[in-house]
């Protein structure tokens, strides 16, 4: 009789051993294409070489190892893979009018500081193949809901568990401050103050432990475990997002940020454009998109797709993201990225720019630069060959690596398209 630890252990193998992701090469050398290393210059005629998952060089007459399996580039588009920086990927599959489960955590009073989003991550989720078919091979998880809703997480597109995925945990605190009736506030000037009482509260509770611990301090507007999640952000280590739209929201964001000497990101942005110049001159990032003119609230009515550009030519550091709306971006349409840039570009972003923020920008700003976001020595082999310009509608992406192994498998789009692409009865049928 089979037992059922057998059954497990043979259905894992032939998760492992499946067809869709291509044996790793202990070398890969991608040659002849039009390089872009994001870190440097455009290389014509260039070469990538990935070993044992990492980049090991970058250039012309670059010599090829022995024995390494080649990619012919030549008229093709070589990037870094692409890196989304706000997303549900992965812990929401559908939406269903309300916040997704696993992105969201109740929290005391609308405080979840201490809630990591990542470990509510399901690997298997369906919906990771397309976005990484599509050139996302690393995605920022951003929890949601309430004032402080929790902290982020950037992880690579791999199979495996969690943990495997991981690049670095947390990235950020991830607070609200546009809808203060989901804080369970009265008003926008509310929740600022809130914010400020929670950094107070942590700023007390970091030098007063001990008197905590024998309850001899002073009643907190956050449990323990929140007021330690927000020490490092108090401390400077770790970036605080403020997620909003309203140009004086962003103003009072800054104010905050300058007075508790916080490292702050904004997220959405509508009319962050309006606030360019300030943005840039106190170095505060700004996560937006491009896709969408259309207000979504009186929050954002100065909403423009020219937002990343005109603060790109500000010189504020810009990571692209889906601003659409509905949350289908954030979840199964992350794939959609690529059109994000290329609005970017027709909106007066240039493409140099545009490509930097969705590469070594979001890398940048999370602090992973270091590994991921750009083609250079020593960074993980995360690279994509594009048929042309990755920002065309009609282009795709012809090989995709991640870590140094190529995947391919085909998504349930491909096979739904296998499937009903020649039905009997149908236009599709093929003619007699």
């Amino acid at each position: 009789m089979t037992s059922y630890r057998t059954i497990v252990l043979t259905l894992s193998f032939a998760i492992a051993a499946s067809p869709g992701a291509t044996a790793n090469a202990q070398t890969v050398a991608i040659v002849g294409g039009k390089v872009y290393p994001v870190s440097g210059p455009p290389i014509e005629n260039g070469t990538v070489v990935i070993t044992s998952g990492k980049i090991t060089a970058v250039g012309t007459n670059v010599p090829i190892p022995a024995g390494a399996q080649r990619i012919d580039a030549t008229g093709k588009v070589v990037t870094p893979g692409f890196v989304n920086s706000s997303t549900q990927l992965g812990v929401q599959e559908i939406g269903f009018g309300g916040p997704p489960v696993d992105a969201s955590a109740r929290g005391k009073d609308n405080v979840a500081a201490a809630f990591t989003v990542w470990e509510g991550l399901n690997p298997n989720s369906v919906l990771l193949a397309p976005a990484r078919k599509e050139g996302i091979t690393s995605f920022v998880i951003i929890p949601t809901g309430g004032l402080i809703a929790g902290q982020a997480a950037l992880v690579d597109v791999v199979p495996g568990t969690t943990t495997d995925m991981i690049i670095r945990a947390p990235v950020a605190m991830v607070a609200e401050i546009g809808d203060a009736q989901q804080a369970g506030l009265g008003s926008r000037g509310e929740l600022i103050v809130k914010l400020r009482e929670l950094l107070d509260d942590a700023k007390y509770f970091q030098t007063h432990r001990d008197a905590f611990d024998r309850a001899q301090t002073r009643t907190f507007a956050a449990s323990r475990l929140d007021l330690q999640a927000l020490i490092p952000v108090i401390e400077g280590k770790l970036p605080l997002m403020i997620t909003v739209d309203r140009e004086s929201d962003i103003d009072a964001a800054m104010r905050l940020a300058r007075d508790y000497n916080v490292k702050l990101v904004i997220g959405g942005g509508a009319e962050a454009w309006m606030m360019a110049d300030k943005l840039a001159a106190a170095r505060v990032p700004v996560l937006t998109g491009a896709e969408n003119n259309i207000p979504g609230s009186f929050a954002a009515l100065g909403q423009r797709q020219e937002n990343a550009g005109l603060l790109s030519k500000a010189g504020v550091r810009v990571a692209l993201i889906g601003n659409a709306g509905g949350g289908d971006e954030e979840a199964f349409n992350v794939r959609n990225l690529k059109q994000e840039a290329g609005n970017a570009v027709s909106y007066g972003m240039t493409w140099d720019n545009a490509l930097r923020a969705v590469t070594l920008a979001p890398a940048e700003i999370f602090g992973v630069a270091d590994r991921v976001g750009s083609l250079q020595p020593g960074r993980e082999g995360n690279v994509v060959v594009w048929s042309g310009d990755p920002f065309e509608f009609t282009s795709h992406a012809e090989h995709v690596y991640v870590r140094g192994r190529e995947y391919n498998e085909k998504t349930r789009q491909d096979l739904l398209i296998e499937r009903y692409r020649n039905l009997p009865g149908t236009h599709n049928q093929p003619q007699q």
